[in-house]
C-alpha cells in the first residue's frame, strides 16, 4: 500500500524573493519605506538589523521559501501572536497552522504599514 503524503499549501514553497519585492512595492506605494518592511520583518522573525540584511538579501538570492524562511528565524517574536485581524478573508488569530499564521502575521504587518499606521502602533511601544 501506497503510503499518502499531504500535499503543501503551494505558498509554503513559494519563495519569499517573489513576494518580498511585492511587500516593498505595497509599502511605497503608499509613501512607506522599504526600510519600515524590514523593521517589521526584523520584529516578527529576530534577526538583527545588519544580520537582516545579509541573511535577507541572502534568502532572496538563494529563492527560500516561506516554511524554510520562517523555520531558519532567529527567534519569531513572542508578542506575534497578539496580531490580530483579517487577511485574505481569514481571521489571523484563528489559523491552526503554524506557517500559515507566520505568513498572515507577515501580510496583516504590511497591510497595516500600507494603510499609515504609524510603527509604533505597528509593532508596539519599544
Amino acid at each position: 500500500m501506497a503510503a499518502t503524503s499531504e500535499k503543501k499549501n503551494p505558498i509554503y514553497t513559494m519563495p519569499v524573493a517573489k513576494v518580498y519585492p511585492l511587500y516593498v512595492n505595497k509599502a511605497e506605494k503608499k509613501g512607506r519605506t522599504r526600510a519600515e518592511v524590514d523593521e517589521i520583518t526584523h520584529w516578527l522573525t529576530g534577526y538583527g538589523d545588519a544580520q537582516l540584511q545579509a541573511q535577507l538579501q541572502a534568502q532572496l538570492d538563494a529563492e527560500t521559501d516561506f516554511e524554510t524562511f520562517f523555520a531558519d528565524a532567529p527567534q519569531m517574536n513572542a508578542d506575534r501572536s497578539l496580531i490580530t485581524g483579517v487577511v485574505c478573508g481569514v481571521r489571523v488569530e484563528e489559523i491552526e497552522e503554524d506557517t500559515m499564521r507566520e505568513i498572515r502575521y507577515l501580510d496583516k504587518l504590511i497591510d497595516e504599514l500600507a494603510k499609515g499606521k504609524a510603527m509604533d502602533r505597528i509593532l508596539g511601544p519599544s
